[in-house]
């Protein structure tokens, strides 16, 4: 349990929550239901051993932070409750709840233990990764992340990019990719990471079958308009991670005939835009996540990577 202060308001609550949950317990000494309250958290933060940390907040002696959480949520009681998830405020309730509300409350928040531990195996394999360490070691730590917490997207998605990645040396990665993705297959249709992914491992799959590049490049010497080798082309690439080169491809249909085959060479085009996007970086300790709340300083600018928006550019072009 940690008390929040101005001073210590984006360490320890804003960062703080981009690490783990943070429930901000808005109370005020005169407060009878606050007192009954009170010990209540206490004691789940103890029983939750580390899942979400419990930080107090004096109303009394904080007026700037509660005022701005109180007028944000639209409430003007306490105790008033509020849930940071992320480096945001994404939940609350008011009032001395009995605890089976108030478990209920933490259980669409707080990780299970399960959910702690797939995590733990993403990070460690991100970071052997980044370390240049055994790809078969990463993979298979990948794999017990899923079969752990099969809901933990970010492992899953790390998963299915190490295999294709292999891939190109390694095909029979190909079909481990499909077994892996088949189970989440509908989340193409509300998550672009996962329909970016369902392109790459259909372009995988394509290529394995694909001509050689000497008969596809003859092919569209021969008729510019031979969308069919062009996009057989660009899915070769797309499949070896040569992405720019493939967007070149997809592009000269897309300025030809933006609605060739159901619009499949914007869509894949978009696709592995998505897969160059990295994702933003974690914050270090003491900086605040971008965009959250704030009650002093300013706003961060994220840095541009220049290949990207060129190639943002000449979409937008094509299309427009």
């Amino acid at each position: 349990m940690i008390d929040i202060t101005l001073q210590n308001f984006e360490a320890e609550l804003i960062t703080a929550s981009t690490r783990q949950p943070v429930l901000l317990d808005i109370w005020a000494p005169w407060c009878g239901p606050c007192k009954s309250l009170g010990p209540t958290l206490e004691k789940l933060e103890t029983e939750y051993a580390g899942r979400f940390t419990l930080a107090k907040l004096n109303s009394d002696e904080q007026p700037e932070i509660a005022g701005q959480l109180s007028q944000a949520f639209g409430v003007r009681s306490i105790p008033f409750c509020v849930m940071f998830v992320g480096g945001q405020p994404v939940d609350g309730f008011v009032g001395a709840i009995p605890e089976p509300q108030i478990r209920e409350f933490l259980g669409k928040h707080v990780p299970t233990e399960d959910a702690l531990e797939a995590e733990a195996e993403v990070e460690e394999a991100e970071a052997m990764l980044a370390e240049g360490g055994d790809i078969d070691s990463v993979i298979a730590k990948l794999q017990e992340a899923v079969a752990i917490d099969p809901s933990n997207d970010v492992a899953r998605l790390d998963y299915l990019k190490v295999l294709l990645g292999v891939a190109r040396q390694d095909p029979s990665r190909i079909a481990q990719a499909r077994a892996a993705f088949d189970p989440v297959a509908a989340k193409v249709l509300s998550d672009s990471r996962f329909a970016a992914v369902e392109h790459w491992l259909k372009a995988c799959e394509a290529a394995q079958q694909a001509r050689p590049p000497e008969a596809l490049a003859a092919a569209v010497a021969a008729n510019k308009r031979d969308f069919a080798a062009r996009f057989e082309a660009a899915q070769v690439l797309f499949a070896v991670g040569a992405f720019t080169q493939a967007m070149d491809e997809l592009l000269e249909i897309i300025m030809r005939d933006k609605a060739w085959n159901d619009e499949a060479a914007r869509k894949t085009y978009v696709a592995i835009l998505e897969l160059m996007t990295k994702p933003a970086a974690k914050p270090a300790a003491g900086e605040a996540p971008k965009g959250a709340l704030e009650v002093t300083g300013k706003a961060a600018v994220a840095p541009v990577d220049p290949v990207l928006e060129q190639y943002r550019r000449k979409l937008s072009m094509a299309l427009f």
